[in-house]
């Protein structure tokens, strides 16, 4: 069925407003991202300490992440599609502000139950990337748009490369419920920020909003995220994780069903039936994979005693300085892979940069021993997850209409987020069956985590190949993106 064209009104009107104004958008939206991974990650020094501080079990802390996990997934899309309807500020606006009331709930409390419920609201926040990459699209000439674009994807892996070390540093010196709070402050900061600096976008498309397609989506999610995050706990083949891996299937068969029936779908399924569309979400997914290994297995490793003839034994704080330049690493080169892809074209930038990722792992697997190889290794897979971060959007913006800017790309972060839950499940299942005793603890073994390099290595390689076959990029606006390629670098440091 035919779709209404999007409504849009002339772009880069300035009326009313200060040159500092729009100056200050990019660093605005940049800071929004950052803040959101930031947010999803400072929760992660705390789960050790949590049952003895909320007095509630190991199995239910563990909600603080799968909530936040489950309800990112399901609203991301949805935010996505509302943003593109009623108006992407608005929306941006409304997640960040769930973001803040979520973070003030939990300084204000310590029960367990409140606790995750607040982590939830958290979860609106996973729509900030794809809700301001759709306003970059929107409000930028073309030659400043790629650098911009490039440097909001890597607020991804620079948030969390700031989170972990912050929340450590908070924790260690303060009571716990002071690192909401300077959350809190910095969410208020961001959604004061977006409405002072932050144009509405003018571009609209009109129609009525799918609640069924909402339900629909939600539920099959929320079945198959909490069968993978949970099949380690539960037991794979247990009823309760066959049931939700079945409910998953039958809840999104029927939406998909919907989804082509309907006049105004939550998600165009037309649109990803394209190669240049369906084959970027398939890329995103494997690369979600492939990145988040990087921090997970890290992270266990260096903290391993040093016992198992492996581990550095570092703290947490330690930990995250370690993946601290992996987080610069993609603030530096944001504005580089914007050039590539000017140049090149975004499927190429893809292509390298999953390439980039599966020789980390090759450094990794080489040396996992000493403290300055696995800084390096690490620091070759953020190489490798910048130029893929930020060719992603830049694929779909070119695929897609301009009215559904940012539901595709809300799709698109929706299938990182499945790749990362189905590599924390790998991994977790790969380090189980690998094991050693030491000290008459059993720990995993160094073979299972190089196990666990290996395969995200070999996912990347995958992701490679499915970017080398997306459709070359026919945007008709190549000519200028390439004669402007060094004015959207010099553009994209300059407002970084």
């Amino acid at each position: 069925m035919e779709q209404p064209a999007a409504i849009s009104l002339p772009p880069g009107t300035t009326a009313g407003r200060t040159p500092l104004r729009d100056r200050l958008t990019i660093p605005v939206l940049a800071f929004g991202g950052i803040l959101m991974a930031v947010m999803q990650t400072v929760v992660v020094p705390l789960l050790p300490d949590l049952p003895r501080l909320t007095g509630a079990s190991a199995g239910a802390v563990s909600w603080m992440v799968t909530a936040t996990l489950l309800s990112g997934a399901v609203l991301t899309p949805v935010l996505g599609r509302a943003g593109d309807m009623y108006g992407k500020r608005r929306v941006l606006m409304a997640a960040l502000g769930l973001m803040t009331a979520g973070s003030v709930v939990c300084a204000l409390s310590s029960d367990i139950g409140v606790l995750i419920t607040a982590r939830a609201l958290q979860g609106a926040a996973s729509a900030v990337v794809p809700l301001s990459i759709s306003i970059l699209r929107d409000e930028l000439p073309p030659e400043r748009r790629g650098g911009a674009v490039a440097l909001m994807s890597s607020t991804v892996g620079i948030g969390a490369a700031l989170g972990l070390p912050l929340a450590a540093l908070i924790v260690q010196y303060a009571d716990w419920h002071t690192m909401f709070w300077v959350t809190s402050g910095l969410g208020l900061l961001g959604v004061g920020a977006v409405a002072w600096a932050v144009r509405e976008s003018p571009v609209r498309e009109p129609g009525r909003f799918d609640v069924p397609g909402a339900l629909g989506l939600a539920a099959g999610l929320v079945c198959l995220l909490l069968g993978v995050s949970q099949g380690g706990t539960w037991g794979w083949a247990s009823g309760r994780i066959l049931g939700l891996f079945a409910a998953a299937v039958t809840a999104l068969a029927l939406w998909w069903w919907h989804q082509l029936r309907v006049a105004r779908p939550l998600v165009d399924l037309r649109l990803v039936s394209r190669p240049r569309v369906g084959l970027s979400h398939v890329a995103a997914l494997l690369t979600g994979f492939a990145f988040y290994a990087n921090s997970l297995v890290t992270a266990q490793l260096v903290q391993a005693p040093r016992s198992t003839g492996y581990g550095l034994g570092l703290s947490i704080v330690q930990t995250g300085l370690c993946l601290l330049p992996s987080g610069v690493i993609m603030l530096l080169l944001s504005p580089v892979s914007a050039r590539i892809s000017a140049a090149r074209g975004p499927r190429v930038t893809l292509a390298v940069g999953a390439g980039v990722i599966a020789l980390g792992y090759v450094v990794r697997i080489a040396d996992s021993r000493d403290l300055w190889m696995v800084i390096v290794g690490a620091s070759v897979v953020g190489v490798g997850t910048t130029l893929a971060y930020s060719a992603l959007p830049t694929l779909i913006l070119r695929a897609v209409p301009a009215g559904q800017t940012a539901s595709a790309n809300g799709v698109n972060v929706l299938m990182r987020t499945i790749g990362q839950a189905a590599c924390s499940a790998v991994v977790a299942a790969v380090l189980v069956h690998h094991t050693s005793v030491v000290g008459g603890i059993a720990l995993p073994a160094l073979h299972g985590y190089l196990l666990a390099f290996g395969i995200a290595g070999v996912v990347a390689l995958v992701a490679c190949t499915a970017a080398l076959c997306i459709p070359a990029d026919p945007a008709p606006d190549a000519p200028a993106r390439a004669a402007s390629a060094g004015a959207s670098l010099d553009g994209a440091m300059e407002q970084a």
